[in-house]
């Protein structure tokens, strides 16, 4: 029996174990890249961050995955509604979009819908035009390859009754785009929709799989449409940006980096990047941060260097 025994402890210590400790160091690292992996920074950038350029006719919108890749060398692409218009329902517009993209090896992530009625609006009947207005945007969205289209949260009426009338209106609008699996995304965008407390209730009680948010660093403004906080102009109350970010994140398929202006430094004058950087990592959110610049001190392409520089400095430095 000692003899057995003895056999038995011997080819556990020298036989078993070893193996043991090899399988627990290769799941701990697995685990460890893991966790590396899903808290990189992805860049993506957002259309508007060059609007100005696109409004003039200095660059063209069909271009944009092209601009994306080879002057900025960025591989994912946030579009804006308003300079596709023309296009809106035409499937082979899209189709060569997705083509040329894919074409760069670059991902196309959402689109950013204005323009297209308030989803907010407390009449069932014109609520019901503006949500079937958004439709051909998720068909767009889809035939791009995107994850999701942003949305507003605008309506005429109470905090209360907009904020029942968007419930109703998302999951209506979310019914119609789960078809497709696209995402319908908040974007907090000035009055009742940069309250990061009443975007979080809505998400709440729409609860979808496909309904929530796209966080914006700068729109905070409660007291005016499109909520931008970049000087402080035309805007009464602001919502606490850092507090807003915290409500809107459990929620967040994507995060708009918005920036205005830069010191000596390379320091974003009115947004602590570190502080925001922070809380996404801290959130675990994995998904793309949107660089949309959108300040008049620096030129457009300069403006969009300059933040993707500091998000990248910011990411490495923040805990």
């Amino acid at each position: 029996m000692k003899i057995r025994t003895f056999l038995r402890t011997v080819l556990f210590v020298f036989f078993v174990l070893p193996l043991l400790i090899i399988a627990c160091k290769t799941k701990s690292t697995t685990e460890s890249k893991s966790t590396e992996d899903a808290l990189k920074l992805n860049l993506s950038l957002a259309q508007w961050s060059v609007h100005r350029a696109l409004d003039s006719g200095t660059l063209r919108a069909e271009d944009f995955a092209s601009i994306a890749k080879n002057e900025f060398g960025i591989d994912a692409i946030e579009y804006v509604n308003s300079f596709y218009k023309d296009h809106a329902s035409d499937k082979s517009f899209w189709q060569k979009m997705r083509a040329t993209a894919d074409s760069l090896d670059v991902k196309s992530l959402l689109i950013m819908v204005d323009g297209e009625g308030d989803l907010g609006n407390p009449s069932a009947e014109e609520r019901k035009k503006s949500v079937e207005n958004h439709y051909k945007w998720v068909d767009a969205a889809s035939i791009l390859g995107c994850h999701s289209i942003r949305i507003n949260a605008f309506g005429e009426g109470t905090k209360e009754e907009v904020q029942q009338a968007m419930i109703a209106a998302l999951k209506q609008l979310c019914t119609y785009a789960a078809k497709s699996n696209i995402n319908v995304l908040i974007e907090n965008h000035g009055l009742y929709s940069s309250d990061g407390k009443w975007i979080a209730e809505i998400m709440r009680q729409v609860n979808m799989a496909n309904c929530g948010t796209l966080p914006d660093f700068g729109n905070w403004c409660t007291t005016a449409k499109w909520g931008s906080t970049q000087d402080g102009k035309d805007c009464k109350e602001v919502y606490d940006r850092y507090v807003g970010i915290s409500d809107m994140l459990p929620f967040a398929r994507g995060v708009s980096a918005k920036s205005y202006a830069f010191n000596e430094q390379g320091d974003e004058t009115i947004i602590d990047y570190g502080k925001m950087l922070k809380m996404v990592k801290d959130a675990k959110f994995s998904g793309y941060v949107g660089i949309e610049y959108e300040g008049s001190q620096l030129n457009e392409f300069a403006g969009i260097r300059a933040t993707k520089k500091l998000l990248e400095e910011s990411w490495k430095e923040v805990n």
